[in-house]
């Protein structure tokens, strides 16, 4: 079975609906989710919000938070997947924003990605620097980094 496979039924499960919030990965994690016969049940929408603009646009995350932080920061990917649980049916939401590369900086280097994972409880956010991998592997890796972080987000919720 696959990661999505154990995803799908765990949202069944906790009749759970998911969406995502993407930059970096600009779509992977939902065209991964949706690969799955059946994911309609479980699977809203996903936004690919690559811009600064387009994150504040569509998911409301705040220009203040952008300029203090950058789109690479926690911050930002908190209020991406707060603004999309409040802008969708979802009620579970997970965001990604990073530096996939090439490139990258001293501050905030190649292979850095932030994710979000929100619901009605409240929003958490985690940072994994994935390294130099190359763009895609940085991309796949963070893919299946958002997979297991909302599958986790499940079980949790499931243990409760």
């Amino acid at each position: 079975m696959s990661l999505q496979h154990d995803l799908l039924v765990a949202a069944r499960a906790a009749r759970a609906v998911i969406a995502t919030a993407e930059s970096c990965t600009g779509g992977m994690v939902a065209a991964a989710i949706t690969d799955v016969a059946g994911s309609s049940e479980i699977f809203d929408r996903g936004a690919v919000t690559y811009s600064n603009a387009a994150k504040i646009a569509m998911l409301g995350v705040s220009p203040q938070t952008l300029s203090a932080h950058g789109a690479v920061s926690e911050q930002v990917a908190a209020e991406m997947a707060v603004g999309l649980l409040g802008r969708s049916a979802a009620t579970l939401t997970l965001s990604t924003t990073g530096i996939a590369g090439p490139g990258g900086s001293e501050h905030k280097p190649e292979g850095r990605v932030c994710f979000g994972v929100a619901t009605a409880a409240g929003v958490r956010t985690q940072t994994v620097e994935f390294g130099a991998l190359g763009r895609d592997r940085v991309r796949e890796q963070a893919t299946r980094h958002a997979l297991g972080l909302l599958l986790s987000a499940l079980d949790s919720t499931a243990a409760q």
